[in-house]
């Protein structure tokens, strides 16, 4: 049987590219879809590329007060017509395969949750291609981000996402605190804990056309980091050793590099350089620039401080200063199951 998609995409203040991604899913092979597009309180306003695309495909558009990507998706999903829920952010593009893939996959092997790589197109900018690898690289924590085709407990992120009716039927939805980034993760281990079932779709990925500045990288992934301890205190089964090793990696690198200062000697900051020369390496040859090469060095180097930072700030805020910043250590982010 044919699946019907509902892709359901929250918008804030991104109309430019909120364009191309209507125009990626304009030339979709698979057509059995319909779009939600969730104005999540802008003041940018992208009704007018609604109206253009009214005669295209089936659209809905829904606008709501500022209430973060989460609640949006909620709206969506509470709109949404299809048999699957697919969530894809309004800074990625999809192949026009995306579709048709997703569907070759469920028709062969159904699955009640799932998700696809983030890639770089070829014509993404240097900083953009630069942001990517260190999101996705095995050189950084971003190895795990659907690129490995051997993935244990999946944990589909909600820029590539896709999840069956059933599940929004079962929990409402993503949880309702503001924390952000992180509810998407929150939402798959809360499905996975009820039994339902993840995979990965290797071959379905999107390009995500991430637009930020180095320190908008830098508050973004110490987010990450951040949550991510948040998250391990409230789903202690879900905590791993590996998470500490950025935070682990910060400070060893702080103590090599005041060892190298106060000896006047460049021995101790080899490492630091010989896991530069791989970064730079890894980046630079598939696309042959060197440009890219070095500015994979710095992208990288945020990457793993910013979620090592943000890691060790949630356990000192926890452990030492007691705070519970987004009131979720004592209650969870959803009632048990039965308690609803």
């Amino acid at each position: 049987m044919t699946p019907f998609f509902s892709i359901i995409v929250p918008v804030y203040n991104r109309p430019d590219e909120l364009l191309e991604l209507l125009g990626s899913l304009r030339t979709q092979q698979f057509k059995n879809f319909e779009l939600l597009v969730i104005e999540d309180g802008s003041s940018l306003d992208s009704a007018h590329l609604i109206n253009e695309y009214q005669s295209v495909f089936s659209i809905q558009y829904q606008r709501q007060e500022n209430s973060g990507p989460a609640i949006a998706r909620n709206t969506g999903m509470a709109l949404a017509k299809g048999e699957y829920f697919l969530f894809i952010d309004s800074d990625c593009i999809a192949p026009d395969d995306w579709l048709q893939k997703l569907a070759d996959e469920l028709t062969i092997e159904p699955v009640d949750a799932f998700g696809g790589p983030d890639l770089a197109a070829p014509d993404f900018s240097l900083l953009q291609k630069a942001i990517s690898f260190a999101m996705t690289s095995f050189l950084t924590t971003g190895g795990i981000r659907g690129r490995k085709k051997q993935v244990d407990k999946f944990h589909p992120r909600s820029f590539n996402m896709g999840i069956h009716r059933k599940m929004y039927d079962e929990l409402g939805g993503f949880p309702v605190t503001r924390m952000h980034p992180g509810e998407d993760m929150v939402f798959t281990i809360e499905l996975m804990k009820r039994g339902f079932s993840t995979r990965l779709f290797h071959d379905a990925g999107v390009y995500h056309k991430r637009r930020s500045t180095l320190k908008g990288f830098y508050q973004q992934v110490f987010k990450f980091g951040k949550t991510r301890y948040i998250i391990g205190q409230v789903y202690p089964e879900t905590t791993r050793l590996f998470f500490w090793i950025p935070s682990i990696l910060v400070i060893l690198a702080l103590v090599l590099i005041t060892l190298s200062v106060f000896t006047s000697s460049i021995y101790f900051i080899t490492p630091l350089v010989i896991y530069a020369f791989l970064v730079f390496a890894a980046a630079a040859y598939p696309y042959r620039c060197f440009k890219l090469g070095l500015l994979s060095i710095v992208t990288a180097g945020i990457q793993i401080i910013a979620y090592g930072v943000g890691f060790l700030s949630s356990v000192i805020n926890i452990n030492l200063l007691r705070r519970d910043e987004y009131a979720v250590l004592s209650q969870g982010f959803y009632p048990p199951p039965g308690q609803d």
